[in-house]
């Protein structure tokens, strides 16, 4: 194989993978369990209801922060309130209002109170990227998860969606118990205390739905009997003059047909 066509695939395989990317997009660590998370990114897992909060981009700073037990129950009242019935539906918007309360308590004492959205290129103190978010969300999640707050969820590892006119983004994941559908918790939608945003997965940030199909020719099918031809030509005045036409070219015209076939064929 000559150097020449090892470029050319090269080239091809890059090609390839740009257009699927245009396409569909990437989804980087699906699902999983979380504690694989935080390996990845050398984090504090929540112990009981202490939790490691991130910050300044990547969790490259850690703050720690314990919920007490008047906290935990203020949460449970919560998500009682928040939720309209017993279904993972409303369990989800009450997900959304406990997670929003969870930032606003922890705010003040780890420095993260003044976050603010879309801001996941600054690694200043206490503003949080995607990869904070997502963690934070996910530590908040897994003390509601251990104080059996979520009945209808599990939570599961955070992962990135990414396309080639989007970069990656993170944001926390849990799954339903019946649907086993997953869900996207992304915290970075506003600033801290937001309500998060609780989407399909498949359908959060970049839409992984395949793009609609072309209708299919349906082919082999039998040709249409030929259909009788009238035996009586029409009966009004136009049909009669142009059947006259039609029989002998050298007919005259009345005039009312004077240049009506010359502006039919134009």
């Amino acid at each position: 194989m000559t150097m020449l066509s090892i470029a050319y695939r090269g080239v091809k395989a890059a090609a390839l993978l740009v257009g699927a990317t245009l396409l569909c997009g990437f989804t980087f660590r699906d699902g999983g369990p979380p504690e694989a998370h935080y390996v990845d990114y050398n984090a504090k897992p929540p112990s009981g209801n202490t939790v490691s909060v991130c910050h300044a981009h990547g969790c490259q700073k850690q703050e720690l922060f314990t919920f007490t037990r008047d906290d935990i129950s203020d949460l449970s009242v919560l998500m009682d309130y928040a939720r309209k019935s017993e279904t993972a539906l409303e369990e989800r918007r009450a997900i959304a209002y406990a997670i929003g309360w969870m930032e606003r308590r922890v705010g003040p004492s780890t420095g993260t109170a003044n976050d603010r959205a879309s801001l996941g290129f600054m690694n200043a103190s206490g503003q949080l990227d995607c990869v904070d978010e997502a963690t934070n969300a996910t530590s908040y999640l897994l003390v509601l998860q251990h104080n059996g707050l979520l009945r209808h969820h599990t939570v599961i590892r955070p992962f990135s969606k990414a396309s080639f006119f989007k970069w990656p983004h993170f944001a926390a994941m849990i799954k339903a118990h019946t649907s086993s559908k997953v869900y996207a918790v992304d915290s970075g939608v506003g600033p801290n205390g937001s309500n998060p945003a609780i989407t399909l997965a498949s359908k959060w940030y970049i839409d992984d739905s395949p793009p609609p199909r072309s209708p299919v020719p349906i082919r082999n099918l039998l040709p249409m009997p030929p259909q009788p031809m009238m035996k009586e030509p029409p009966r009004d005045n136009l049909g009669q003059l142009v059947q006259q036409i039609l029989q002998d070219d050298s007919a005259a015209r009345p005039p009312v047909m004077a240049g009506y076939t010359e502006r039919r064929v134009r």
